[in-house]
């Protein structure tokens, strides 16, 4: 018979989504109804709050594109959520590099999902840039996915084998 902590998942991991989302739209909120669109608010020579609304994907992937794309995002990332929290069902409570990186792709996948849905491109306003170069703007979704990413790569590198052991592969 199973003890209740080895039939524990990492869905425990969803108020840390809970949080993303939370902290996102607010963020987006507040620089969407305090900012002035395209116009950069300095707070480091290297930083600055931009208000700029993407229609496009990661880099502005298909962002002139006709609308058609906000749909198929719309899609991509109920998909994506969904496979998601498949995934965390199915990963061992124990295995928390895995089960904390997949709640913040999950996290940063609804919030930009709901800005999709709602305005019909999501709401980007984090602006890092230095001399002439800039990194295309971002938000707090955007930087719960690449955490949430880099979680992933290191349970593969570092913690794979001990996360395929808890789950009895």
């Amino acid at each position: 018979m199973e003890s209740l902590t080895s039939k524990a998942s990492a869905l425990r991991w969803l108020w840390l989504s809970a949080v993303v989302i939370l902290l996102d739209l607010g963020t987006k909120y507040l620089a969407d109804t305090r900012l002035t669109y395209a116009d950069p608010v300095s707070i480091l020579p290297v930083f600055d709050l931009t208000l700029l609304y993407n229609k496009g994907a990661a880099f502005s992937f298909l962002a002139a594109e006709g609308g058609w794309q906000r749909w198929l995002f719309i899609l991509i990332a109920l998909g994506v959520s969904l496979m998601l929290l498949v995934w965390m069902k199915r990963t061992p409570a124990r295995a928390w590099w895995l089960g904390s990186g997949l709640s913040l792709l999950l996290g940063g996948a609804l919030g930009n999902l709901y800005d999709r849905i709602v305005h019909g491109h999501v709401v980007d306003f984090i602006s890092v840039h230095y001399g002439g170069w800039y990194f295309p703007a971002f938000n707090l979704a955007d930087t719960a996915i690449t955490c949430g990413a880099i979680l992933l790569i290191i349970d593969m590198l570092f913690a794979g084998d001990q996360s395929a052991k808890e789950s009895g592969k």
